[in-house]
Order: structure tokens, then C-alpha cells, then sequence
């Protein structure tokens, strides 16, 4: 009977031991996914906020526009919205869907650059 207790007493451990594993392992991938999130926040929100003049598109300088600054103030509202979820909880399938919208709004911004004419404000 003894050996019976034990291992139920190991097994118990082993799954103790493995949440515990897991919940670290999740904190350093959402710590690691905050910290690059906010770079992109302060990246956009800069953008947004008309810090950068021009940026450079295919090696040219091209004015940044009010309505490309609007984008990035998009882009940089959606970041914000994506890093309080996270806050909240860890779902990597949500992030993960969160993250491809996120991207297509990016590219959205910088299309947006391209299809206007220079000098435009």
C-alpha cells in the first residue's frame, strides 16, 4: 500500500512542479511580449505625434503627412488596447490574432505613405 501512496504523492509533485514550470515560462514570453509592444507603441506613438519630419521610403526622404499621422495614431491606439489585454491575461491563440491585426494595420499605415502625393498635409 505504501508504494501506492508515494506514487501518488510523486505524480502529484511532478504536476506540481510542471504548472509551475509553465507559469514561469508564461511570464517571461508575456513579459518579453510586453516590453517589445511598448517599443512599438513609443515607435508609432512618435510617428504619430510628428517627432520625425520625414521617414524614408525605398531610400528617399518623404514627408510624413497629417493623415499618415493619423494612421500611426491608430496603429499606436490599437498597440495600447493589445498591452491592457495582455495585462489582464495571457491567451497566446487571442495574441497571436491580435498581433496579425496588428500588422495589418501597419502595413496599412505605410501603404497609406506611399499612395499619397508629396507635400500633401
Amino acid at each position: 500500500m505504501k508504494a501506492k501512496s508515494s506514487r501518488k504523492m510523486m505524480i502529484a509533485r511532478r504536476v506540481v512542479r510542471l504548472r509551475r514550470a509553465v507559469a514561469v515560462g508564461t511570464q517571461r514570453v508575456r513579459a518579453k511580449t510586453m516590453r517589445d509592444l511598448e517599443e512599438l507603441f513609443d515607435l508609432a506613438a512618435s510617428l504619430a505625434r510628428g517627432e520625425f519630419r520625414t521617414q524614408s521610403e525605398g531610400g528617399v526622404p518623404v514627408k510624413v503627412t497629417l493623415s499618415q499621422r493619423r494612421e500611426w495614431a491608430r496603429v499606436a491606439a490599437y498597440i495600447a488596447q493589445i498591452i491592457s489585454r495582455i495585462a489582464e491575461g495571457f491567451d497566446v491563440r487571442e495574441i497571436d490574432e491580435q498581433l496579425a491585426e496588428l500588422g495589418r494595420l501597419v502595413d496599412e499605415a505605410r501603404a497609406k505613405g506611399r499612395t499619397e502625393a508629396p507635400g500633401r498635409a
